[in-house]
């Protein structure tokens, strides 16, 4: 699970997720009001969320072939700090969770 870089995603399931594959995740805490990302977060609520989360899938590209990877990006504050695929992801999560307890 190591990238020839020697970064790695922070979690990968031991069962596979549906479609045979086994989810791998990263996450991703921007600061809102960094330089960087204040132009676009003071127009677009959850806007450096969502930036985090596409260079997140760009940087583990490789792994989406044999992985489900799913980035979970949230801004250190805002009205809409979560990115949407993480925040469906963790939806999806909370109803399984809650299905089998």
């Amino acid at each position: 699970m190591t990238r020839s870089d020697g970064k790695r995603p922070d979690g990968v399931t031991l069962i596979p997720y549906p479609h045979g594959k086994f989810l791998t995740w990263d996450v991703t805490v921007p600061d809102t009001m960094a330089t960087s990302h204040v132009q676009a977060t003071s127009t677009a609520a959850g806007a450096a969320a969502d930036r985090a989360a596409a260079d997140k899938n760009t940087k583990y590209a490789a792994f989406q072939q044999t992985h489900i990877f799913v980035p979970v990006s949230v801004e250190t504050m805002g009205s809409t700090p979560w990115n949407c695929e993480s925040l469906k992801f963790l939806n999806n999560i909370g109803r399984k969770l809650t299905a089998v307890t």
